[in-house]
């Protein structure tokens, strides 16, 4: 008799999508996330594909079905150890991090203003700071604070336990193993922006106002480090942008193949610019734009922007040039001429990475050399979303769907 409990391992958009949809026919699902809260890549936009929505309106329906599902049981701040066993039968071993904060919170603040550590905030890739206790973001799911107690010393720890009026704080917590025993598994590890820092010849790390899209995500994000301000690093309102395409991607030195969303990510973002600053020129360098689909009206309405320019060339060099501003060396294809242009602010179109690329995957996951799943659901582990190719949000829950069924046909032994 098969395990009628499915495993989703991840709890970005995609890993949600198939969770939902297994639990909402009657099956029991356990969602393993690695973060302290679920919606992955999404919760950090500022929008997204196709309806430009903020992230908190497709999440937080999806938000809503999970706390009105008893079969969907969540761990965060959790990662799957080993998996063994087969389809039908696979026993999993997950170990949990401590929050250090229990269901008692509120989300009342008393423990970050107890806090005196500051680290960079990850969730706004270093562009911002965060406290030692703190919520991960202003719509975090589930809705409570976390304490980096190894960031802490013990004085600060007394204080923000004493802080807390409601005993939320546990600072005895440990971490803890539990073995989850299964009869399918969806893969649903989502991905990572490629490491910006890699991309010297781009002046990524070294020249300031180089920053990579997903940064420029947080900048324009009313909860992000600047309340959506998009600033350069001195607080001024850049007055021209610059969008460079294929930023480490279709390159052998980096990531060989197209990311699929840096194109339609940079004309996205061409309207945070244009809506914030009305006068402000954007320039996008692009080698090839891929709108697939639907996506080509957008493009037409972006091209039909004065103030916004196509350039068909590869940025062969950048160097800092006066008062902060960044000198791209531009080679435009169409009429051969080698050119300098100067912006206030560059943005690095930078590519997606499957998030475990260059790590070692459990119970015989294959991968292809760019960390991507590969293979079918023969071994009961149906990979979905950007763990198996790169995908915007929209396809990526359609995967999801189809994941879940695939998973569901598993535990049914078909």
């Amino acid at each position: 008799m098969s395990n009628n409990t499915v495993l989703v391992v991840g709890g970005g958009f995609s890993g949600i999508t198939a969770a939902l949809e297994a639990a909402e026919v009657g099956y029991e699902v356990y969602i393993v996330e690695k973060e302290p809260y679920l919606g992955g890549r999404v919760a950090q936009l500022n929008q997204y594909f196709p309806k430009l929505c903020p992230p908190s309106c497709g999440l937080e329906i999806q938000f809503q079905r999970i706390k009105k599902n008893p079969n969907v049981h969540m761990l965060t701040m959790a990662s799957v150890s080993s998996i063994s066993g087969g389809p039908g039968n696979f026993e999993v071993k997950v170990d949990v991090a401590p929050r250090h904060v229990n269901e008692n919170c509120t989300c009342c603040g008393a423990c970050a203003e107890a806090a005196t550590t500051t680290v960079d905030c990850a969730f706004d890739f270093g562009l911002g700071k965060r406290k030692a206790a703190y919520l991960p973001t202003v719509f975090a799911f589930p809705q409570r604070y976390v304490i980096d107690a190894a960031k802490c010393g013990k004085s600060e720890l007394e204080a923000i336990s004493e802080a807390c009026a409601y005993d939320a704080v546990d600072l005895d917590e440990a971490p803890k193993s539990l073995t989850l025993n299964v009869g399918a598994i969806v893969w649903a590890t989502g991905w990572k922006p490629y490491d910006v820092t890699n991309l010297t010849n781009l002046g990524a790390g070294a020249i300031p106002n180089i920053i990579s899209n997903m940064q420029m995500e947080r900048l324009a994000a009313p909860n992000g480090p600047t309340g959506g301000q998009i600033l350069c690093e001195d607080k001024s309102e850049p007055k021209s942008i610059a969008f460079v395409q294929c930023a480490g991607s279709r390159d052998e030195n980096h990531l060989s193949f197209c990311s699929y969303i840096c194109c339609m990510a940079s004309l996205k973002q061409a309207t945070y610019v244009r809506a914030q600053y009305p006068d402000a020129d954007v320039t996008i360098y692009y080698i090839d734009l891929r709108t697939p689909g639907r996506y080509e009206k957008f493009l037409a309405r972006i091209r039909q922007d004065e103030k916004v320019s196509f350039v068909k060339g590869k940025v062969a060099a950048v160097e800092a040039g006066a008062d902060g501003q960044v000198v791209l060396t531009v080679e435009n294809a169409v009429d051969g001429v080698k050119m300098k242009a100067t912006h206030d602010l560059v943005v690095l179109a930078t590519g997606m990475q499957p998030s475990v690329a260059g790590q070692a995957l459990p119970a015989g996951i294959l991968a292809d050399a760019e960390g991507f799943v590969a293979g079918d659901a023969d071994n009961g582990i149906i990979a979905c979303g950007c763990a198996k190719k790169p995908l915007d949000v929209m396809r990526s829950a359609q995967t999801a769907t189809g994941a879940a069924l695939k998973a569901i046909q598993t535990v049914l032994g078909r």
